[in-house]
Parts: structure tokens; C-alpha cells; sequence
């Protein structure tokens, strides 16, 4: 089972091109749904957050307010490292048991992990391929203003959160161009599932020869 990496940067696309991956029958680890799940009252992660930051990043209902806490740790860098310990290495568990369920299962041919940090935390190296999305910094803009309502000041403190796309499309086996039309993007992610397939056969079938 290929294990593919799909990263960017704010706004680039990624969950759409991962997504796209899902339509050829990958199984798309979502990162931010499992932060999500893993904040959730009461559980273990969600008491580290309250004893971190105090009561004031929740909702009446005792849920995170993900916005509200945004606006605290993006504004101060040693609070979202904060943030990153007590999430990141929970999240990377979760998907590595998520990867070995799978392998066992043995029914998928990939799976897709759509990860904002994946390069970031170090994960990227878990992956046998790493696709990362681009787009053109204003369309980036375009979208997260349409998708959050967010101020340039906070599109600002996101972005450079990030490591520039530069460095990661450096260290990117493909690249995806997600500037405009969905068709052209698609068309894209076609290409590299090929790709990516060819490849897998051919490496199954070498090791199934070298255990002969």
C-alpha cells in the first residue's frame, strides 16, 4: 500500500487535491478532522488545552473554539508551540494506527495524508511520495478570505507559520499547480496516480520476486 503526502500551503488546495486522490479509491487521512475529533470534551487532549490556556478558548457548550484559539497562539509563537505539542504528536499516532489498520486489512491500494505540517513536524519522511499544492499567493489569499472571512492579518500570521512553498516544493517528489480551473488540477492529480501506480506495481512485483 503506497502512503502518499499531500501538503501546502494555506489556501492551496490541499484537501481539494487529496480529494481527487479519494476519487481513484485512496483513503484520505484528513489531519485537521482528527485534531478535531481528538479536542473533543473530555477527552485527554481537550484537558491539556484547558489546563494550557485556561477556559476562555472554549465555547458555552465546552467545545474548543478553534477561532478563538487561533487568535491567541498565532500572535505568540512560544504559546502555538505550546499548541503543536500537546496536538501534533497525538494526530501522527492516530494516523500511523490508521496506516497499520489498513496495511492489515491489505484491501486499499493508498492512502492520502492530508497533513498542513506534514513537513513541518517531520512526517514527511513516513511518506513514498510527497505531492505538495501550489497556487499563486493572491489566489491563496482569495480563497481563505472566501472559505473563513479571515483578515489579512490573519491570512498573514498563517502563512508565515508555514514554511515558505519554496522549501517544500524543494523537497517534493510532485508537484500539483491548483491555480485556476478544478479540470486542470484534476487533470494533474490523474497523471501522478499513474505515475505512483506504475511504480507500485513495479516495486511489488520485484519483491514478490526476491522472495521466490
Amino acid at each position: 500500500m503506497l502512503v502518499i503526502g499531500v501538503t501546502g500551503g494555506v489556501g492551496t488546495g490541499k484537501s481539494t487535491v487529496a480529494r481527487m486522490f479519494a476519487r481513484h479509491g485512496a483513503v484520505v487521512l484528513d489531519a485537521d478532522r482528527i485534531a478535531h475529533d481528538l479536542i473533543a470534551p473530555p477527552r485527554p487532549a481537550w484537558r491539556e488545552l484547558i489546563r494550557t490556556f485556561g477556559r476562555g478558548v472554549l465555547r458555552g457548550d465546552g467545545t474548543v473554539d478553534r477561532r478563538r484559539m487561533a487568535a491567541v497562539v498565532f500572535r505568540h509563537p512560544a504559546l502555538r508551540k505550546r499548541l503543536e505539542r500537546i496536538i501534533h504528536p497525538r494526530v501522527m499516532r492516530q494516523i500511523r494506527r490508521e496506516i497499520r489498520r489498513l496495511r492489515r486489512d491489505g484491501r486499499r491500494a493508498a492512502v492520502v495524508l492530508d497533513v498542513p505540517l506534514l513537513i513541518e513536524t517531520g512526517a514527511h519522511r513516513m511518506v513514498d511520495a510527497l505531492v505538495v499544492v501550489t497556487a499563486p499567493p493572491e489566489v491563496q489569499r482569495r480563497r481563505v478570505r472566501r472559505q473563513h472571512g479571515w483578515s489579512n492579518e490573519e491570512i498573514n500570521e498563517r502563512i508565515n507559520a508555514q514554511w515558505k512553498l519554496s522549501a517544500k516544493v524543494a523537497l517534493a517528489d510532485m508537484v500539483v499547480k491548483n491555480a485556476g480551473r478544478v479540470q486542470a488540477t484534476q487533470t494533474q492529480v490523474n497523471r501522478i496516480w499513474k505515475q505512483l501506480a506504475r511504480t507500485n506495481s513495479s516495486r511489488s512485483s520485484t519483491s514478490q520476486r526476491s522472495k521466490r
